[in-house]
This record gives structure tokens, sequence and C-alpha cells, in this order.
């Protein structure tokens, strides 16, 4: 670890050990994070909140978000480790998009709720669509989501039609 000061070397080992105490829960999903996994994270954690010009004291938001994202019908063990970096990489992005007016929970129930339903579990989806317009709103002042903990937010600025099973019912059962 050449070129990391001491508290940054600290900070990553005590990130590795609550990253793979996460695998005591997420195990029961198929998904194994290794020790190398958690290196990876832990330093890329410190990138990112670097890139991003944070700082976080306490337990690290990875934790969390594998938690809430680990049990996804659309987390493999395949892709785990690169999905959790690129939420890790999200979640702080949008944190400063944001203005930091939203909590770590609300912004992780938006990202969990958009990610599995809107999004299908694609990531460029999430980022460039979801979470911009959402961001959008909550720079313009847009505080609703406190109410609703950041559920069902998403809905109130979709601009995209989506596709409607009892429409696409009803059309069915008049062609029939």
């Amino acid at each position: 670890m050449e070129g990391k000061n001491w508290l940054e070397q600290l900070s990553n080992q005590t990130q590795m050990i609550q990253i793979l105490e996460t695998n005591q829960y997420s195990e029961s999903f198929g998904l194994i994070l290794s020790q190398e996994d958690a290196s990876l994270l832990a330093e890329e954690r410190t990138a990112v909140l670097k890139q991003e010009q944070r700082i976080e004291f306490g337990q690290s938001i990875l934790p969390k978000i594998i938690y809430a994202f680990c049990n996804s019908s659309f987390m493999t063990q395949d892709t785990y480790r690169d999905t959790l970096l690129r939420l890790q990489e999200i979640f702080y992005y949008y944190k400063n998009e944001m203005l930091d007016e939203i909590t770590d929970d609300e912004l992780l129930e938006f990202m969990r709720e958009q990610f599995e339903t809107v999004c299908y579990g694609d990531l460029d989806y999430l980022e460039s669509t979801c979470l911009d317009i959402f961001a959008q709103a909550i720079r313009a002042g847009y505080t609703g989501y406190i109410a609703s903990e950041g559920r069902g937010e998403f809905e109130k600025f979709d601009i995209t039609k989506r596709w409607d099973k009892d429409l696409y019912l009803a059309a069915l059962k008049e062609l029939c």
C-alpha cells in the first residue's frame, strides 16, 4: 500500500471488514465477495470520495448498498462486484447532484426501486434518466420525497410512456 497514508490504509482495512461481513446476508442470495473484491471496493470508495470531493465519517455507504441491492433479481455473482462498484459511484455522484438535500436512505430507496422496476437492472438508465430527472426536481425545490422516504417518486416525473399490462389485455380482448 505504498503511497497511501496510514489513515487511508486503516480506513480501507475497516471498510474491507465491513464489506466482508455483508457476505453473511448476501450469501443467501448466491452472492459472495472475495477478499480481493472487498479490497477493490474499499479502494474504489476512497477514489470516488476524492473524485466527488466528499468525506465520509463512520461506516461507508457500501454495506447499505449491498443490503439494499443483493436480493435484486438483476444481481448475479458474475456481475456482483462490478455492479456494486458502479452503484457506489452513482450514489456519491447523485448525493452531490441533489445538493445533499436527500438522506442516504431516501436516495438508496429511490435507487433500489428504480433499479428493480423502471430500469430492470440497467445502471445506465438508472444514472442517466431516473436519477438525473429526480435530481433536477430536488434542485428545483421538490420535497415530496420526504414523506414517502423516496418510494414511488419517479412516476411523478417520468416522461416516458411505459408498457401497461391492463391496457395490453384490454386491447387483446378487443381483437379476439
